[in-house]
């Protein structure tokens, strides 16, 4: 039972400016926050918070994003033990800049994301099986989200895709 998410973990970086640079222009920011991101992450954090019994299916790098991204799932009584750490890997990270009227640009470096396999899917199958709602997200390879959901398909769970960030590419023309 509960909620299991396979998808991705992140590290946000935010500067807020006055107007968005132009080629070769630098502009000064007005604040610089931090915090933990990923669609992935983000699901598993708000599903724990509601009160649901949860699992992060998820690949970080080896580096002190991925410490803190451990802790904080701790924190917030997400169960990682499907989290697991690439060596020689960085951690995903997202670069966010946002104006003063709510614009954003965002480049997203994925990192480890990129590097969930099938193989930490076959692990997590039991409890991908068994939980009442499979979450997923387009921030991972789409292979993986894809067998994901087959994996899920007739054994029970409500599967629920957020179709963002949408693919740059058609997705896979593979049935469920």
């Amino acid at each position: 039972s509960g909620v299991v998410v396979v998808g991705s973990c992140n590290f946000d970086q935010i500067v807020y400016v006055p107007s968005m640079p132009k080629t070769g222009q630098t502009v000064y920011g007005s604040k610089y926050m931090t915090g933990f991101g990923g669609k992935g992450a983000n699901q598993a954090i708000m599903a724990s918070l509601l009160g649901s019994r949860v699992f992060m299916v998820a690949k970080l790098g080896n580096d002190d994003v991925a410490h803190s991204t451990l802790a904080n799932f701790e924190r917030h009584g997400v169960n990682s033990k499907f989290v697991s750490q690439a060596p020689d890997t960085a951690s995903g990270i997202a670069a966010i800049t946002v104006t003063h009227s709510g614009e954003n640009c965002i480049i997203l470096a994925p990192g480890s994301n990129l590097l969930l396999g099938d193989e930490d899917l076959e692990k997590a199958r039991e409890t991908i099986c068994s939980c009442s709602v499979l979450l997923c997200q387009n921030e991972i390879l789409p292979s993986i989200t894809l067998s994901a959901m087959q994996m899920a398909k007739g054994k029970g769970p409500l599967v629920v895709l957020n179709a963002a960030p949408a693919p740059a590419a058609a997705p896979l023309a593979a049935p469920l």
